[in-house]
C-alpha cells in the first residue's frame, strides 16, 4: 500500500467514467476498494487501529463536526414541535428532530471506534450548548417559520454535500453509515423547498408572505456558503488526498450554487451574491 505520509506522485486514478461520476457527486456503487487519493486500489480500512496518524485525526476531527452539527439541530428545531403552522407541518418537524438524533448516533459511533479519545468528544458534544456549536450556523435561533424553511432548504442542503462528499471513502464504517443518512436528509431538503414555495405563493393562507421568505434566504444562504470552509484549504486537500472526500471546499461549494439556485428561482426567490455577509472565504 502507498505511504499515505508522503503522497505518490504516481497514485493510481479511476477509470475515466467513474472519475467523471466521483467528480460531479454521482452515486457511486459499493465497493471494498479505495476509489481515489493516494492508495487508490488498495483495500479500505475497516478499524481505526490501522489508520495512519493523520488520517485517524482527520476522521475524528470531521465527525466531532458532523455530530455537532446534527445535536446544534435538535436544539434549534425543538420549539417549533408545537408551533408549526399546520398538523403536516408538526409531524415532519418530528421526523426531522428524530433523524437529526440518529445522524448525531450514528457519528458517535464512528467515534467510539477511536476508544477513549473519541469516547471523551462524545462526553463534550453531549454536553454542548445554544450558542456553543462550532459552525455559525448552528448557533442561529430559529425566529420566524421562515427560518425552518430556509435552514432545511439551504443548510440541510450543504449536510447533504457534505455528506455526498464520504460516499463510498477509504474508511469502510463511515462509507457504509452515507446511503441511510442520504436518504433521510432528502425529506429534509424537499420540506424546506416546499415551505419556502408556499411562503411566496400562498403567503398568510399558509404563514408568511415572499418578502418574509426573501428575506430568510438572505439571512441563511451566507452562513450556507461559509459551511463549506476556506477556499484553497490545505485539509481539504488533505482529505481528498486520503480517500475520504470528492472534492475540495470551492468545488463542492460551487455545486451547490448551481444546484440551489435554479430550484429558488422557479418560484420567484432569488440567491445574493456568493460575497454577501460571508465570514468565511
Amino acid at each position: 500500500m502507498t505511504d499515505l505520509g508522503t503522497p505518490s506522485t504516481a497514485s493510481p486514478t479511476p477509470p475515466p467514467a467513474l472519475a467523471k461520476t466521483l467528480k460531479e457527486g454521482g452515486t457511486i456503487e459499493p465497493v471494498r476498494e479505495i476509489l481515489w487519493g493516494t492508495a487508490a486500489g488498495a483495500r479500505k480500512y475497516e478499524t481505526a487501529e490501522e489508520l495512519p496518524a493523520d488520517m485517524r485525526r482527520l476522521i475524528v476531527r470531521l465527525m466531532v463536526v458532523q455530530a455537532d452539527t446534527e445535536f446544534a439541530s435538535i436544539q434549534q428545531h425543538r420549539s417549533w414541535l408545537d408551533h408549526a403552522p399546520t398538523l403536516e407541518d408538526r409531524w415532519i418537524e418530528a421526523r426531522i428532530v428524530a433523524d437529526e438524533a440518529r445522524h448525531g448516533l450514528q457519528a458517535c459511533r464512528i467515534l467510539r471506534d477511536f476508544g477513549e479519545e473519541g469516547q471523551k468528544y462524545i462526553d463534550e458534544l453531549l454536553l454542548r450548548r445554544e450558542g456553543q456549536h462550532k459552525l455559525d450556523a448552528f448557533n442561529m435561533t430559529f425566529d420566524r417559520w421562515s427560518d425552518v424553511g430556509a435552514f432545511t432548504c439551504l443548510i440541510d442542503r450543504v449536510g447533504v454535500y457534505q455528506l455526498r462528499a464520504f460516499q463510498e471513502c477509504s474508511y469502510g464504517p463511515l462509507a457504509r453509515a452515507m446511503p441511510l443518512m442520504l436518504s433521510e436528509e432528502q425529506l429534509h431538503l424537499n420540506f424546506g423547498l416546499n415551505v419556502l414555495k408556499r411562503m411566496v405563493r400562498e403567503g398568510p393562507r399558509y404563514s408568511g408572505d415572499a418578502a418574509e421568505a426573501q428575506a430568510a434566504v438572505n439571512k441563511w444562504y451566507p452562513r450556507a456558503l461559509d459551511m463549506f470552509g476556506h477556499s484553497n484549504s490545505d485539509t481539504s486537500r488533505r482529505a481528498i488526498e486520503l480517500g475520504l472526500k470528492r472534492w475540495t471546499n470551492e468545488e463542492a461549494r460551487e455545486m451547490y450554487i448551481r444546484e440551489l439556485s435554479p430550484l429558488l428561482h422557479n418560484f420567484g426567490l432569488e440567491l445574493p451574491d456568493p460575497g454577501f455577509d460571508r465570514r468565511i472565504l
